[in-house]
């Protein structure tokens, strides 16, 4: 590997690394304000969705602030403390998916709530990371799988479902990963032609400053000469 290869790596290892950190920050907030989100729900939503038009104090309340803040926490230390590991990575991809399943238990299975599954995967495309994806979707399908056989109606909003329903919504998660994995790949391509322009302009700007540099070593020479 020549210098010029090697240098275009290095870039590109730090450009890289600087879009997993600012990805993480930006989960950060986003966890925040999920839970805060969370919270609302559950006093404003959540006694309409699973009680009727009778409001009343609903135990959903718990779930948001207790397992709500778990979900929050650990990805919000690791971005702070631990940002741009793989180990952060992984622990936001699953923390944001659970997100999805906790919305749509506190809204009683909601069909409009389950769009916030594919708002996540977009979210998680953010990291240009493809195997992501499939950590994002096996939370979806184990979660869907688990609460449709053991609570449907929290997630699908009626009490008798279809066990293999929960392929059906998995299948839709697939079809829309396709698409971002496919983003992941282009994008990660043009990140590393960027990082190879950049290495190239830097090689050609220290030719530039040599040639320089050579051209007043000569003309220094030449001026006791002429003198």
């Amino acid at each position: 590997m020549n210098r010029l290869s090697e240098r275009a790596q290095v870039l590109f290892r730090e450009q890289v690394k600087a879009r997993y950190v600012k990805a993480d920050r930006m989960f950060a907030v986003l966890m925040i304000a999920q839970w805060i989100f969370a919270i609302v729900l559950a006093v404003f939503v959540s006694p309409y969705a699973w009680s009727g038009k009778v409001r009343e104090f609903h135990p959903h309340l718990y779930a948001a602030v207790f397992l709500g803040g778990g979900i929050a926490l650990f990805p919000v230390l690791l971005a702070v403390f631990r940002p741009g590991t793989m180990l952060t990575r992984q622990v936001v991809v699953a923390s944001q998916m659970l997100w999805s399943a906790l919305f749509i238990h506190l809204t009683g299975g909601r069909i409009e709530t389950h769009f916030h599954v594919f708002g996540s995967l977009a979210f998680v495309a953010f990291y240009l990371e493809w195997p992501l994806l499939l950590t994002a979707t096996l939370v979806v399908a184990g979660d869907h799988l688990a609460r449709g056989l053991l609570y449907p109606e929290s997630v699908y909003g009626i009490a008798n479902p279809e066990w293999w329903r929960f392929l059906e919504h998995a299948g839709w998660v697939v079809f829309e990963n396709i698409v971002l994995a496919w983003s992941c790949v282009r994008g990660m391509k043009e990140m590393k032609a960027m990082a190879v322009r950049q290495a190239e302009m830097e090689e050609l700007k220290e030719s530039e400053e040599a040639k320089t540099a050579a051209l007043r070593m000569v003309l220094s020479e030449l001026q006791p000469s002429v003198a």
